[in-house]
C-alpha cells in the first residue's frame, strides 16, 4: 500500500470513529440512521447517549435509596437488641446466686 492508500485508511478509520459516523460502532450497524451517518447519524448517537446516562443516574439513585434504607434498618435491629441486653443484664442482677 502506497502512502495515498495509508492517508486515505487513516482518514476513514479518523472519520469512523466519532459516534454516529456510520456503521460499524460497537460491533454493529447500528441501525439505519446511524449506517447512513451525517447529522442524523450524530444526532442519534448522542440521543442514545443521553439515554444511557439518564438510566445510570436513575439506577444509581435507586441503589442508594435502597442502601440508606438497609443502613436505618440495621440501626433499628442494632437498637432493638441493644435494649434486650439490657434486659437480660437487669433480669440477671434481679436474680439470686448461689455463688454470690
Amino acid at each position: 500500500m502506497d502512502e495515498r492508500g495509508i492517508n486515505a485508511l487513516s482518514e476513514c478509520v479518523r472519520y469512523s470513529s466519532e459516534l454516529g459516523s456510520g456503521a460499524g460502532k460497537g460491533g454493529g450497524s447500528g441501525g439505519s440512521i446511524r449506517e447512513a451517518g451525517g447529522a442524523f447519524g450524530k444526532l442519534e448517537a448522542a440521543r442514545e447517549e443521553e439515554f444511557f446516562k439518564r438510566l445510570e443516574k436513575q439506577q444509581l439513585a435507586m441503589l442508594k435509596k435502597q442502601i440508606h434504607e438497609d443502613i436505618d434498618f440495621h440501626e433499628n435491629q442494632i437498637k432493638i437488641h441493644e435494649e434486650a441486653i439490657k434486659r437480660h443484664k437487669k433480669k440477671i442482677k434481679g436474680m439470686k446466686s448461689d455463688s454470690d
